[in-house]
């Protein structure tokens, strides 16, 4: 009797299981795709985590050095298809904001295939950062997706992360806003 009770209840906990399993994993997946914008008040911003690392390009950077300069920062792969998408978007701002420095970190790559996308799709300079160590290095607010894009603001705080591929726009209204401010 228990044994036939059983044969029944096992599948419907297995078949339970994973429908809640799929429910969960298409509530996780629409909100990763849906991504996020974590913007920080001027009093609650964390610093900046020190960054630097060998180029791409050659020669070598120090997040450091850039004190007193708005900093945009983008987590990148070459294998990124929204990466991709939003290569001219951060160009096109880059360009039209030569005060602000930007910064690339190219992750999960292979250096050749970094190289050649890199030249193709930015003048700015990008850290090769395979294994992802610098990403680690922003504990309060990790990058926690590819692309991500982080604004650090003069005085070395973290002022907006973007958790999702940016459009021009949306990103050059972003960097006017930490750009226009004035030391507190």
């Amino acid at each position: 009797m228990m044994g036939a009770m059983l044969r029944r209840v096992i599948p419907l906990l297995a078949l339970s299981s994973v429908l809640l399993g799929a429910a969960v994993g298409a509530a996780a997946c629409s909100e990763k795709q849906a991504g996020e914008i974590v913007r920080f008040s001027r009093s609650d911003r964390p610093a900046a985590p020190a960054i630097s690392g060998d180029l791409l390009g050659g020669g070598s950077y120090d997040l450091a050095g850039k004190q007193g300069k708005v900093v945009v920062i983008n987590f990148w792969g070459s294998w990124c298809a929204p990466c991709r998408a939003e290569a001219d978007d951060l160009e096109a701002v880059h360009k039209d904001r030569p005060e602000v420095e930007f910064l690339g970190i190219n992750i999960r790559d292979e250096r050749d295939k970094a190289i050649a996308f890199a030249s193709e799709r930015s003048s700015y300079p990008s850290i090769f950062d395979p294994p992802g160590r610098l990403a680690l290095k922003f504990e309060d607010v990790p990058p926690n997706t590819i692309p991500a894009t982080i604004i650090v603001d003069k005085q070395g705080k973290i002022a907006i992360v973007i958790r999702k591929a940016i459009l021009k726009d949306d990103l050059a209204l972003m960097v006017a806003e930490v750009t226009g401010e004035t030391r507190a």
